[in-house]
């Protein structure tokens, strides 16, 4: 059941940001949710095997390579998912920035309701 809500929650904030950022757009609810998915996923697995492969860029740089990844994170779910998309890697930075900031506050909300 919290996988389902941490989803929903992502899917709010990717909406959300879609709305407010003019380089991302979402066709559909509905896409807002496989976008969650295919985020969740990217993030579970595809994120810790390049945040392995670039630990040295990483301390070099102070951590700051991490949104780098997020981007990365970011354009491969807009390269599978049709009715997604993101143009140029600003709006990727931002987007990943708002669906974190959000989807924590909103995960934050519901875990203080249980």
């Amino acid at each position: 059941m919290g996988f389902i809500i941490k989803v929903l929650a992502i899917a709010v904030a990717a909406y959300f940001a879609a709305w407010l950022l003019p380089g991302v757009s979402i066709n559909a609810a509905s896409t807002a949710v496989i976008v969650a998915l295919v985020f969740a996923i990217l993030n579970a697995i595809v994120k810790p095997i390049l945040v392995i492969l670039t630990i040295p860029i990483t301390i070099l740089t102070l951590g700051l390579f991490l949104l780098v990844i997020n981007i990365i994170i970011v354009k491969l779910t807009d390269a599978l998912i049709d009715g997604f998309e993101v143009r140029g890697w600003l709006s990727a930075l931002l987007f990943s920035l708002i669906v974190s900031f959000v989807s924590s506050i909103l995960n934050s909300l519901v875990r203080d309701k249980d």
